[in-house]
């Protein structure tokens, strides 16, 4: 009997809707199935570099780029609607081509709204069934919970009692939406490693943001003895590693790489994305956030970690190296370790038994 055939498709926005399909693509692999990968940009090159005997197709790009100033975010976002909108239409052009042209058995999409089909099953990834965007929160909230209806199931990556990781944006007091709680995500495993690294960071999304926060970051850390690992999150075709003083620059990593770098370090830099907290939570990193400006789901992250006592952070522009000194008074992602059940992404079974008619 051969093989279905599951179309596994991450919206290319920074590279966390990539990095989290890995966990779900190797256990596609594991369970019988034969994943295929579609995307854009640096999520699609970072997919290839980790499985490069998989198929992979492109995708039509959203092109949503962040502005210098993130007051002129959602303008730019409104600006961009009617391409989006044709992406999305693109999009579903293309996946029912794939369906009928790759044998296609059933669809993932992570964030991507036109990748689905009522011919097959298809199921939505996302850990914001509400969506933070500030004055236009419950718009862009309706927008979403309209597409995740179009779809089969909706997998959310967390738990869905009290004690989760996403809060407010995964979890509403009533709803009819087809959800299912897939527990956290992450392509790591925890190792106990001698340290290499006083401090670990991890740059990641859009620019300028990311190149900005980085020049933040030289400034404010150079000149100490603390050993740092800088991975600037830039999927190219060569890695590249720089020594600056007590920095060593890494380009990218893959997957293995940086779960080795972050098992290694004593403490991590990062941005408050979605992927970034599973990650380090589970690897139970004491983590400094700093969430990218004009990006709501991030700021709220943050600030719910650092008033449940998890983890500090900061604005960008108020970061100083000083302020790693609070990672002392807090008690760290670890905490969600000792929560039953709280790292059950490894149970893909249940979550399969769509794509096998069950």
């Amino acid at each position: 009997m051969d093989k279905k055939r599951i179309l596994v498709a991450p919206l290319n926005w920074g590279l966390g809707h990539a990095t989290r399909c890995i966990p779900i693509i190797r256990a596609l692999n594991e369970q019988n199935f034969v994943p295929v990968i579609a995307s854009d940009g640096d999520a699609l090159h970072l997919l290839q570099k980790e499985f490069p005997e998989l198929e992979h197709y492109s995708l039509p790009s959203y092109s949503i780029e962040y502005s210098k100033y993130p007051f002129l975010l959602k303008f730019k976002l409104l600006c961009n609607t009617p391409h989006i909108l044709r992406t999305i239409s693109k999009e579903r052009k293309l996946t029912e081509d794939l369906i009928k042209t790759k044998n296609i058995s059933g669809i993932i999409s992570d964030n991507r709204w036109g990748v689905r089909s009522n011919l097959v099953p298809s199921v939505f990834i996302t850990h914001q069934i509400q969506v933070l965007s500030g004055l236009t929160s419950l718009l862009s909230s309706k927008i979403q919970q309209w597409y995740i209806n179009k779809f089969d199931e909706c997998w959310v990556p967390d738990l869905p009692g009290t004690i989760n990781l996403s809060g407010k944006m995964s979890h509403l007091k009533k709803t009819t939406l087809p959800l299912k709680y897939l527990g956290i995500l992450s392509r790591f495993e925890k190792e106990v490693r001698p340290i290499k690294y006083d401090i670990l960071v991890l740059l990641s999304g859009p620019e300028p943001q990311r190149s900005i926060l980085e020049k933040i970051l030289f400034k404010e850390l150079k000149g100490t003895t603390t050993k740092i690992c800088v991975v600037r999150g830039i999927v190219e075709e060569i890695q590249k590693v720089e020594k600056k003083g007590n920095f060593s620059v890494y380009n990218f990593m893959t997957s293995r790489e940086l779960e080795r770098v972050i098992n290694s370090s004593r403490l991590v830099i990062s941005r408050s994305g979605y992927t970034s907290l599973m990650d380090l939570a589970k690897l139970e990193k004491p983590a400094f956030l700093i969430p990218t400006p004009g990006q709501p789901e991030q700021e709220y992250l943050a600030r719910r970690l650092k008033k449940k006592g998890i983890s500090p952070g900061c604005s960008q522009a108020k970061f100083t190296a000083i302020k790693l000194e609070e990672i002392n008074d807090y008690k760290g992602l670890r905490f969600f370790s000792s929560v039953p059940g709280f790292f059950g992404s490894s149970d893909f079974r249940r979550a399969f038994t769509l794509f096998h008619g069950e």
